[in-house]
């Protein structure tokens, strides 16, 4: 695609501003000058970008589409001119965190409370990553501290400390006919519908391995945006079940009146890390990750560090 820097700021400028006259003053460029930037642009790509209604320019649907890359681009640029003039002057104290297959963090405020009081002037940033993989973003030095369980080609480039365990469980309406069982197998999901999180899409390249004892056939899957509270309306609402891990689903067992079934007579367990990049750490970083592991680190959890 022909499109270069100067492209997308045009782009965005005029779809906020609503104008190429209002764009021109953010871009400090004449509005002539402007007009025929976007012609030019809307030519080497072969349609038009915007629509007039009145006297404001919208973007159509090709507009909305490279306004959605414009922003990212343009965003992470910016975030990353900041970073590097942290570095220069030597402000650079903080963390990127980022958690995999969680939307609910009811464990980070008191990790962020014990480590502003021992490093008050660092910044924590809570990160979100592609396609829900912190390892290639802590390797691509997107981020600095994972939360992580599911495997990742890279693992082995990453230092891991072991945390703990969860269980997953199928989560349904208290009153659905597996609400008394003890325990759930691959048959019993046989023509089940499951609403389940969008990154177990099995049309994705490559896709996730459901969350599901093996062997199970379920009749429908339909996959939601990574928002819990959604997930959980829906199965409340009997559109079907879900499986969530444990410490993600009890939180909502009394409020939505939901019952959590074991799968499998032996528990469908993950095992959950913190992982950073190997070699020397900063001590904001180094802190960062002490209260992380305290914290979330089980008593009776082996010692284990990952190499």
């Amino acid at each position: 695609m022909d499109v270069d820097l100067r492209d997308l700021e045009l782009l965005e400028a005029t779809a906020e501003a609503g104008s190429l006259t209002a764009a021109a003053e953010r871009l400090y460029v004449s509005q002539p000058a402007l007009s025929q930037r976007l012609t030019r642009l809307e030519a080497r790509l072969g349609m038009r970008l915007f629509d007039r209604k009145g006297r404001r320019l919208i973007p159509n649907p090709a507009g909305r589409r490279l306004l959605v890359a414009a922003r990212q681009i343009l965003g992470e640029l910016e975030s990353a001119s900041r970073d590097l003039r942290e570095i220069r002057d030597g402000r650079d104290r903080r963390v990127r965190f980022a958690a995999q297959c969680s939307t609910t963090f009811p464990w980070l405020p008191p990790v962020l409370r014990a480590f502003r009081e021992r490093e008050p002037d660092t910044e924590v940033r809570i990160e979100t990553v592609p396609d829900d993989a912190p390892i290639p973003a802590l390797l691509a030095d997107v981020i600095d501290v994972a939360l992580v369980t599911k495997p990742d080609l890279q693992m082995d480039r990453v230092s891991l400390t072991t945390l703990f365990d969860d269980e997953m469980v199928a989560v349904v309406p208290a009153r659905h006919p597996w609400a008394s069982r003890k325990h759930l197998t691959a048959r019993d999901f046989d023509g089940a519908d499951l609403v389940l999180y969008d990154f177990y899409d099995q049309k994705r390249i490559p896709s996730m391995p459901l969350p599901l004892p093996v062997g199970a056939r379920p009749a429908r899957i339909t996959t939601m945006p990574v928002v819990t509270d959604l997930v959980v309306e829906m199965v409340a609402g009997g559109q079907g079940v879900t499986v969530l891990p444990n410490w993600v689903a009890a939180p909502y067992v009394a409020s939505h009146d939901l019952a959590l079934v074991r799968l499998g007579a032996r528990p469908l367990t993950r095992t959950w890390y913190c992982a950073t990049r190997p070699g020397p750490r900063t001590p904001h970083l180094d802190a960062f990750v002490e209260e992380l592991v305290s914290r979330l680190k089980r008593p009776d959890q082996p010692e284990r560090h990952l190499r």
